[in-house]
């Protein structure tokens, strides 16, 4: 055997080892990839079984709301919507169900009953109805306690475009937020989600992937985002219009910007946060205890308000702008209290009381 022949064997073993190595190293691998795949099919299996639990623990709780008449025309039909069954009444929206001279209600079982608005707010958007016979397969829902997260995985249930019994998936995708009301004020502590909601969805419930309600769907705002009323101001309307027919929002009686750069410049503020009053109402509860702007200055060539007092906390809650403000009197505040409110006025910090008043009546067109 020459030096050639011992080197080429050499170089066979040495290369069959390497290959050898290789070959096992490819099988770790390929198994370590089916091994992911199939934990990833796995997980998507579990949770598309409890989206399919979630729905069928609920959805017999929610109804088709069929409205007839405004109180004006009772044989026109008023449209269609959602609700669900809370305590043996049902929740759905005041816009759905607030003016209906007649409802009727659709069950999952096909099921129909008549209702009557028990109760309903503006304000909030909220209405209840009565209803003499539930099903006994609709034993209810419960309103979460729990503070929504922006992130969470939420179920949107409910009628929409009248298709009823329909489920869709999304998240929160904002929280605290404000929405627009006939009454010129706003509604607030809203969720924003991105779960498909559509005309018909509004008044069905918003839960969570445990079938909790985080919120009452308040469809409308487009077909891209949606948005809920929050479990924490319809745990406060809800059991108030079940009992009553209305409920007393807290009423301070002030009008606001938020308060910018060039408003903490020209207003001499440490920085840009709290809100400014810029009005106050005649015979509110602010009157005569908060200032509202009086001048206004240029600042870099834009008119800038100056001189109100800055809001910047109410109780031990703070007010960073204007969501925070109507969401506190909301859901930390009630008529006939009276509360601490923490303002900057000239430049030094000070603290005011008053009492809160309930909302005064509005006309709604």
């Amino acid at each position: 055997m020459t030096p050639d022949d011992i080197t080429r064997r050499r170089l066979l073993r040495v290369t069959g080892g390497t290959v050898a190595l290789g070959a096992v190293g490819g099988s770790v691998a390929a198994n370590a990839a089916r091994s992911a795949v199939g934990r990833t099919e796995g997980t998507v299996q579990e949770q598309d079984e409890r989206y399919t639990e979630v729905y069928d623990e609920t959805i017999d709780s929610v109804v088709l709301v069929n409205v007839f008449g405004d109180g004006d025309d009772d044989e026109m039909p008023g449209g269609l919507g959602s609700g669900f069954v809370v305590d043996g009444y049902v929740v759905t929206n005041d816009h759905v169900a607030g003016n209906a001279a007649e409802v009727e209600l659709q069950f999952r079982d096909e099921q129909w009953r008549s209702a009557s608005v028990a109760g309903s707010d503006v304000h909030s958007d909220l209405a209840v109805l009565e209803v003499d016979d539930v099903p006994d397969a609709a034993d209810g829902l419960s309103f979460t306690e729990t503070e929504p997260t922006v992130g969470q995985e939420v179920l949107a249930l409910g009628n929409p475009l009248g298709l009823d019994a329909s489920i869709s998936q999304g998240l929160v995708s904002g929280v605290d937020r404000s929405l627009p009301s006939p009454t010129g004020f706003s509604i607030p502590a809203a969720i924003q989600t991105d779960a498909p909601v559509n005309p018909g969805n509004s008044g069905g419930p918003l839960v969570t992937l445990a079938g909790d309600v985080l919120g009452v769907v308040f469809a409308g705002a487009g077909q891209t985002i949606g948005f809920a009323i929050s479990a924490a101001l319809a745990n406060r309307v809800v059991p108030a219009l079940a009992d009553d027919g209305e409920y007393q929002h807290a009423y301070l009686g002030v009008n606001v910007l938020p308060v910018g750069p060039l408003v903490a410049e020209a207003n001499d503020l440490e920085e840009p946060r709290g809100v400014l009053i810029v009005d106050v109402v005649s015979d509110s509860p602010a009157d005569d205890v908060l200032e509202s702007v009086d001048d206004v200055e240029s600042v870099d060539g834009d008119p800038v308000p100056v001189g109100g007092d800055v809001i910047i906390a109410i109780g031990d809650q703070e007010i960073p702008n204007q969501d925070r403000l109507s969401s506190t009197l909301a859901l930390e505040t009630s008529p006939g209290e009276t509360v601490e409110v923490e303002v900057v006025r000239d430049g030094e910090r000070q603290t005011v009381e008053l009492t809160l008043e309930p909302r005064p009546d509005v006309d709604v067109p």
